[in-house]
């Protein structure tokens, strides 16, 4: 089951963290259609957190399209995103990849700062990067 993780520091909304890992996750095919979110008492009590901040992330992933939910019985993804499995060689190199900037002392949030730039050179005008 998914585990959200919150960044009190990052000044990014609650609620737009779980959004964007529900999503994450989707793209990686860690979740996958019929599969169940955890109920909001479920992050609640891991996260410590509003049970409305996580009522209106599901709400919003449900305006997109991406989850239902069925009264009494919880909030299921209705589809996937994207291609990208956990699996692939591509995670293994970027994992790779991270490690070694990572050896090189780059903390966290530079190694953020570099990958992102580098997509945003690769992936103009999508709208995603």
């Amino acid at each position: 089951m998914l585990e959200y993780r919150i960044d009190r520091r990052s000044g990014i909304a609650t609620y737009v963290q779980i959004v964007q890992q529900t999503k994450q996750a989707l793209r990686l095919g860690l979740l996958e259609p019929g599969d169940k979110l955890p109920t909001a008492r479920e992050v609640v009590e891991a996260t410590a957190i509003n049970p409305n901040t996580v009522l209106k992330a599901y709400r919003e992933l449900e305006r997109e399209g991406l989850v239902e939910a069925k009264r009494g019985l919880g909030t299921f993804i209705r589809k996937s995103l994207g291609s990208a499995p956990a699996e692939s060689p591509l995670h293994a190199e970027l994992a790779d990849w991270a490690r070694r900037a990572q050896d090189a002392g780059l903390e966290r949030d530079d190694v953020a700062a570099l990958f992102t730039s580098v997509l945003e050179q690769h992936f103009k005008g999508d709208g995603e990067a």
